[in-house]
């Protein structure tokens, strides 16, 4: 069973950091790949961040590449978020993979979080 729980969310100003988490409430997810993905209002959810299973290979979208890092332990993911920017203002949410891959592909992740509010200010 797979229960993911972000945490982490909050209000900032533009530059400043945060670092959402994503646990498995119910055991871990080593196996998992797991993606970080966001959601503005009015717009679509878009892909973020994956990660593989092993934490060895990652990917970032272009819009967060220098400033947004994914990476795991064996019970936790995490996405550091730096130099944050107003369009950063989203829901975000975790996900566990079908595969142990990583992977940008929506549709491949089977389990989903909650999500956790980002509100970046000017």
């Amino acid at each position: 069973q797979v229960r993911l729980v972000e945490s982490g969310g909050g209000s900032v100003q533009a530059d400043d950091s945060l670092r959402l988490t994503c646990t498995n409430s119910q055991r871990t997810f080593s196996n998992n790949g797991v993606g970080w993905f966001r959601q503005a209002p009015g717009k679509e959810r878009e892909f973020v961040a994956a990660i593989d299973w092993r934490g060895s290979d990652t990917t970032v979208a272009d819009s967060v590449k220098g400033r947004f890092t994914i990476s795991r332990d064996n019970a936790k993911v995490y996405l550091q978020m730096n130099n944050l920017k107003p369009e950063d203002t989203a829901v975000y949410y975790c996900a566990a993979s079908r595969s142990s891959a990583k992977t940008t592909i929506q549709s491949w992740y089977r389990y989903w979080g909650q999500g956790t509010q980002v509100t970046v200010s000017s």
